[in-house]
């Protein structure tokens, strides 16, 4: 079955506005920083799992001296990365291509390390893409990711509502499922970490500058409608992470050899 794309121009607009040019998930360069922290990544040959726009990818090509290929299911989002990369001079380090849902279009042992940023708990399949990952890792290199992440109790109708107001597709998994997928795929020296405390004050910082300073340049460019969702929609967003019900965290693991 074809995807069917998400994330609307405006959407997008809203995440750079929030999270930085090229930007889809918190934290711009100091989040990839963290995720590549410990992987010896100068010069390696990175995938990006669910890369957007570009942002990360970029960031890589640039800090690290990486070769980065960006995959992710949705065109437009990569035709946008395509024609930053030329903007920026990045054509040469950074490839991108659409994928459809399942295997990687890859062969075994393709990558030095593979990364993904808040892109694969928006999938019902997260333990397969967590094997395809392990797959096309070299002997000895990383998977590195940030995901939003769920408490192990029901949803509240608060969660309910947040989904709702996100229009995005979420199979948001806790944080011991997720290693357990890490575990399954056959990664070693796995670790985890909660940063849960952490974008929950960022989540509401970033509630107060929407409703605040930055919602006449919001207005002026999404529009009005557009504009009181999206702060409707960070209401709803620190509810859940305030309460604990929303949670964010990185997992780290190595492919023996």
């Amino acid at each position: 079955m074809a995807h069917e794309n998400e994330y609307h121009d405006n959407m997008v607009a809203m995440l750079e506005l929030i999270w930085g040019e090229g930007y889809m998930a918190p934290g711009g360069p100091g989040n990839v920083a963290r995720l590549l922290d410990g992987t010896d990544p100068a010069g390696k040959r990175i995938l990006d799992v669910g890369c957007g726009i570009g942002g990360p990818a970029f960031e890589m090509a640039r800090t690290q001296g990486a070769q980065v290929v960006g995959i992710d299911l949705e065109a437009p989002l990569i035709e946008r990365a395509l024609a930053a990369a030329q903007a920026q001079g990045l054509q040469g380090r950074c490839q991108f291509q659409t994928v459809e849902a399942g295997p990687f279009p890859f062969p075994d042992e393709s990558f030095d390390i593979v990364l993904s940023s808040g892109a694969i708990t928006q999938t019902d399949c997260a333990g397969d893409i967590i094997a395809e990952c392990f797959r096309v890792i070299k002997p000895g290199g990383f998977l590195t990711c940030y995901e939003w992440m769920r408490s192990d109790r029901e949803y509240s109708e608060e969660m309910y509502y947040w989904m709702k107001m996100e229009e995005l597709t979420f199979a948001l998994e806790t944080m011991q499922t997720f290693g357990k997928y890490f575990q399954d795929a056959g990664f070693v020296d796995i670790r985890k970490s909660d940063a849960s405390d952490w974008y929950r004050a960022e989540s509401r910082r970033e509630y107060e500058h929407i409703k605040g300073k930055l919602y006449t340049r919001m207005v002026e460019l999404l529009g009005q409608k557009d504009a009181d969702h999206f702060v409707e929609n960070w209401r709803a967003m620190v509810v859940v992470c305030e309460s604990g019900e929303m949670r964010q965290g990185y997992c780290r693991g190595r492919k023996p050899g």
